[in-house]
């Protein structure tokens, strides 16, 4: 079995942890912007974050040969070790329902604000578990004013999406008049056209004018990123429709997604540490992969079956589909598909770094939304033709996000191993 057990190899791990979890939820808001049905999507996930979980069990896992202290994955699999896989299966649970919950809140808030709150709460509550689960190996003076930045970004966070919110208001408002006013002067035109008078000249000129303007309009050239029409385009395309929706509601899911996040590391911790002493004398602990690979099932199990259901009982005005429309629907597979290997990489290389330096300091890729707002400003056009007061907000925010990941980095220790 393959352990990481120096600081410098954790740090890395995080690091790359940080990069391919602030990446993959930047693909699937892609897909769903595009049209794509959101169980279809998810149900690809979840394929291909198991797979990861299976090949770390079958490859790290079984590297070297099995000891009593540190067996390898396939010898666990008969020892009588339920008490660890059962916290290793709640962690996958609280995990699927946090990652279903975002993806239905993303059209309401914006990756970037979901990413923020949501990992911001991750770390204020379960990292707090985690140092004391971890039997205090970090160093407090460095780890808890790291939480703070991290709770100061979610006031900076919840700041910044009131006033993006006001600022797509007044342009999805300004475009809405511009629309009137276009559409006054094409039937002030038509009526000229059509009256007796006008010249086959002026009929050309007229029809040319309305042509080029429903043209742009129907090609979407021309269109600038942030603009009222931009916006309005992305939500005719986009596969949630949420026009007239309360952002409040988006992020009252966010909430509740935060706090199913803040709960799966410490319940991987306590699956591979045993901190409350539930296996029996003698039984080793839960390696990292074992439970990496118990902790993906049931994250898979509860993935597939929600979205079943959710196929056919569809939730928010969604359209309802079937296994059949699925297994047909090829757009954005790609996407789908290469988010979940991310995702299965970025928790598996967290669980590794946790191991070695502590669960409390891998929290630190919760700073993923550093990662999820370059993708949501480069891909998603976020924050594009907005105020100054948004701009501020935003850099606020993300300066936060680099002093909270420097500290929570900082603070790692090095866990005791038998």
């Amino acid at each position: 079995m393959y352990i990481i057990q120096d600081k410098g190899g954790a740090i890395a791990l995080m690091i790359a942890a940080l990069c391919f979890l602030g990446t993959w939820p930047a693909l699937l808001n892609l897909v769903e912007r595009r049209g794509r049905n959101l169980m279809h999507t998810y149900l690809d996930y979840s394929i291909t974050n198991l797979l990861v979980a299976i090949i770390f069990a079958f490859t790290l896992g079984q590297i070297g040969s099995s000891t009593p202290e540190s067996p390898n994955f396939v010898t666990q699999l008969h020892q009588d070790n339920w008490p660890s896989v059962g916290f290793a299966l709640a962690g996958g649970l609280v995990l699927g329902v946090g990652n279903l919950l975002t993806q239905y809140a993303w059209p309401f808030v914006g990756l970037s604000i979901v990413e923020v709150i949501s990992s911001s709460i991750t770390v204020v509550a379960g990292t707090t578990m985690n140092y004391f689960l971890d039997d205090r190996i970090n160093r407090a003076q460095i780890l808890f004013p790291g939480v703070g930045c991290f709770l100061i970004a979610v006031f900076l966070g919840a700041a910044l999406h009131t006033s993006y919110s006001r600022d797509n208001l007044s342009k999805l408002q300004a475009h809405s008049r511009t629309d009137a006013k276009i559409n006054t002067e094409k039937s002030f035109d038509l009526e000229i056209m059509e009256a007796p008078s006008k010249s086959v000249a002026q009929e050309e000129n007229g029809i040319d004018k309305n042509a080029k303007v429903q043209t742009l309009q129907a090609n979407g050239l021309g269109v600038k990123a942030g603009t009222g029409q931009y916006l309005q385009q992305l939500e005719d395309q986009r596969a949630m429709k949420i026009s007239g929706a309360k952002t409040t509601f988006g992020l009252v899911i966010v909430v509740i997604a935060g706090f199913c996040f803040a709960l799966f590391s410490p319940a991987f911790n306590l699956a591979t540490n045993d901190q409350w002493h539930q296996l029996k004398p003698g039984v080793p602990h839960l390696v990292v992969y074992t439970a990496f690979f118990y902790f993906s099932v049931m994250a898979f199990i509860f993935g597939v079956t929600a979205n079943l259901v959710l196929l056919y009982h569809p939730l928010l005005g969604l359209p309802k589909s079937s296994l059949k429309m699925y297994l047909n629907d090829w757009e954005g597979r790609q996407w789908a598909l290469l988010a979940g290997l991310l995702c299965g990489l970025g928790n598996g290389f967290q669980f590794m770094g946790g191991q070695a330096a502590g669960y409390a300091a891998a929290d630190a890729v919760q700073a993923l939304p550093l990662v999820s707002t370059f993708w949501g400003v480069v891909i998603f056009k976020e924050y594009y033709r907005s105020s100054r007061k948004t701009y501020i907000l935003l850099v606020a925010m993300l300066f936060m996000f680099c002093l909270a990941v420097g500290l929570l980095a900082g603070s790692s220790g090095t866990r005791k191993t038998s």
